[in-house]
């Protein structure tokens, strides 16, 4: 139960940190030196955390000779996570941009513990579980998809016209699924890092600060224009900065929940987080985001969502 609490806590803040990285983006004028800027305050708050409770921040070198290599790559794949993202969204809309990605997570998480990927531990793949799996899938579909298409049939948007845009939109589909997959296998990397170097913390600390060099290196391959502008000509606030701790807190419970209850386990578990925080920053308005209120359908989806979670946990 407390691993629960923690995953669905941690999913809560996913969309919490995606507000406050979308407020810093408008800022800096970049998704791309949002995204450096805040992998870099995540990366220096672990690195203070880490030294104040481990004592140390790297490793014995001689763990590059005896561990696969796909070890030191977990915050590769997040930021490859992130940048598909950025750029699905224009193409596919945000109904697919979630969807595609979380069926990746799912199936992926699923495989990883059947067969014991990357060292994780090993749940075979059950009719219970796959059954869980589905619930979940139909509770995202029901939360995100149903509930827009309702929206958009009660306003009366032309959103049943052809739009001309179907080119190449299968390779943005697949690429969804292929990023959400490289997520799930992040979690478990990072889950086993851990476990190597005897520290949830110092796992977080590397696969964040990996990331952080990844991001320095496609920041200056595409050389973004700095700026840090008053998009609304009011100050900006000071929580703007706050997305990488947050991202921080995020990947380090990943690292404490993947060797307890499985990969598979801590995807799903995390996604009805997600998709809690998510409805709650629109019904709100948390963090200057618009209002929307939580309409029955969603409230419905979100109780199927924590069903199948149930049924994975009890298999």
């Amino acid at each position: 139960m407390f691993a629960i609490v923690i995953g669905v806590a941690i999913g809560i803040g996913l969309p919490i940190q995606t507000s406050i990285n979308s407020r810093l983006r408008r800022s800096v004028g970049t998704p791309f030196l949002a995204s450096l800027i805040s992998f870099t305050i995540g990366t220096l708050f672990l690195a203070v955390t880490t030294l104040a409770i481990d004592h140390q921040l790297f490793f014995n070198p001689h763990l590059f000779r005896t561990q696969p290599a796909c070890l030191w790559i977990g915050g590769i794949f997040g930021v490859l996570y992130l940048t598909a993202n950025i750029l699905m969204f224009p193409k596919l809309g945000s109904v697919q941009t979630v969807i595609l990605p979380v069926f990746g997570q799912i199936l992926m998480g699923l495989l990883i513990d059947n067969f014991g990927w990357f060292a994780a531990k090993t749940s075979p793949l059950t009719l219970v579980r796959l059954a869980g799996a589905l619930l979940v899938v139909v509770g995202v579909v029901v939360t995100v998809a149903v509930s827009s298409w309702l929206l958009e049939r009660r306003t009366y948007e032309a959103t049943d016209k052809p739009t001309g845009r179907t080119t190449g939109l299968w390779f943005w589909r697949v690429l969804g699924i292929g990023v959400g997959m490289l997520s799930a296998a992040q979690s478990a990397i990072n889950g086993h890092l851990g476990k190597v170097l005897v520290s949830s913390l110092n796992a977080a600390f590397i696969s964040f600060f990996v990331g952080t060099l990844a991001l320095i290196l496609l920041n200056l391959v595409l050389h973004p224009r700095l700026q840090l502008s008053r998009p609304e000509g009011k100050p900006n606030p000071w929580w703007m900065w706050l997305g990488g701790i947050i991202g921080a807190l995020f990947v380090l419970g990943n690292v404490y929940l993947v060797p307890i209850v499985g990969t598979g386990l801590t995807v799903v578990i995390v996604l009805v987080g997600l998709m809690t925080g998510s409805l709650l920053i629109d019904h709100f308005g948390w963090l200057g985001s618009q209002r929307n209120p939580i309409t029955p359908v969603q409230l419905v989806g979100l109780a199927i969502m924590i069903a199948g979670v149930a049924l994975i946990h009890l298999a």
